[in-house]
């Protein structure tokens, strides 16, 4: 059963496939329309959301199929106490496709362990979103021709910031990648995914200021502080609002720059950028939906699992990051990787102690 719970799931000439079908899509998509004619997905949405949820949605209509799901986790059975395993074995009951968005770090992960069918992880807390980065990806290729070769500058909360550390995890497989991240320090990538870089070599910079680095940039990716990840409300009003993209700062910028945000924007890029040419963001949402109509086309479409095979039963939670799923779900089983040689939980890949 294949799923996609982290774009390291995916080795480059299968990510080259499946830019390949999005981009036919692009370009056809009436040849598309009955791919999953037949085909029914479940949208299981813990925590809020617009793009993702409403892409999804669309993406397997364009395709034929159809959908249901929850937006609201209190009006479903989780209300009750029902586990996240059960639904999961439910569900898929139901479903050849299950899309997941939840604020646990792992969750998706642990979702596959119990699904008889495919599981997309449409983003678990502050840790991955590869669906984004399928949109991120799509829009770079299609907009600059390629990927190897690019400066990609990442700035905004990196710490909490999933939609990064999927693109940082994806550029791995391309050649001559230069990353700057530029974020406050409280508010920098998380040690596994520094751990990550320096363990695949790739080439970075760690800076705290936008304007000395753009003009460098052929990509320039603007998150938003969230302020739904802060513990602490106070360290989230230090850091709101400390980068602001404006149409004066962008006279820096290279003719041909891409400015990109998965969305939603609060404050971090000013309304007068919309008109700029190379504001690329409502474009990144739209190629996120044929994106995704190429990822569903083919998980939708596998053979179901009649039986899944058998999880070792935890019994306690091993890792202590407090938004890990393990933490709210005891029964799964203690799963540990190595990320950069170190001990990690293979859910939310915090380290161990």
């Amino acid at each position: 059963m294949r799923h996609l719970i982290d774009f390291g799931d995916l080795s480059r000439q299968e990510w080259d496939q499946l830019y390949a079908r999005a981009s036919q899509i692009i370009d056809a998509p009436e040849k598309f329309i009955d791919v999953c004619r037949g085909k029914v997905a479940a949208n299981l949405f813990y925590e809020p959301s617009t793009r993702t949820n409403f892409s999804f949605q669309t993406a397997m209509l364009r395709l034929g199929g159809t959908v249901f799901g929850f937006a609201d986790p209190n009006s479903s059975s989780v209300a009750k106490g029902e586990t996240l395993k059960d639904t999961i074995k439910m569900v898929s009951s139901y479903a050849d496709v299950i899309v997941m968005r939840t604020p646990w770090e792992g969750a998706a992960k642990a979702a596959s362990l119990y699904s008889h069918v495919p599981v997309v992880n449409a983003g678990d807390g502050g840790h991955m979103h590869p669906t984004q980065t399928m949109a991120d990806l799509t829009t770079m290729t299609k907009l600059l021709g390629g990927v190897d070769g690019l400066a990609i500058g990442l700035c905004g909360d990196l710490k909490n910031g999933r939609t990064v550390h999927s693109l940082i995890k994806a550029m791995a497989k391309f050649e001559h990648i230069r990353f700057f991240l530029i974020s406050p320090r409280e508010l920098a990538v998380p040690d596994y995914v520094r751990a990550f870089m320096l363990e695949n070599e790739m080439k970075f910079t760690e800076v705290t200021g936008l304007e000395a680095v753009i003009p460098q940039l052929d990509v320039l990716y603007m998150t938003r502080i969230q302020r739904e990840r802060f513990v602490d409300p106070l360290e989230y009003e230090r850091n709101k609002g400390i980068y602001i993209l404006t149409r004066r700062k962008l006279d820096r910028a290279k003719e041909k720059m891409l400015v990109m945000h998965p969305l939603p924007r609060v404050d971090e890029i000013t309304v007068d950028v919309d008109d700029d040419s190379r504001a690329a963001y409502f474009q990144q949402a739209r190629y996120g939906m044929f994106a995704r109509m190429a990822l569903l086309s083919d998980l939708a479409n596998q053979p179901r699992l009649e039986r899944t095979e058998a999880v070792e039963i935890g019994t306690k939670p091993v890792c202590s990051n407090p938004r890990c799923i393990t933490q709210t779900q005891p029964y799964l089983p203690p799963l540990v990787k190595k990320n950069g040689g170190v001990d990690c939980c293979a859910f939310c890949d915090t380290a161990l102690r």
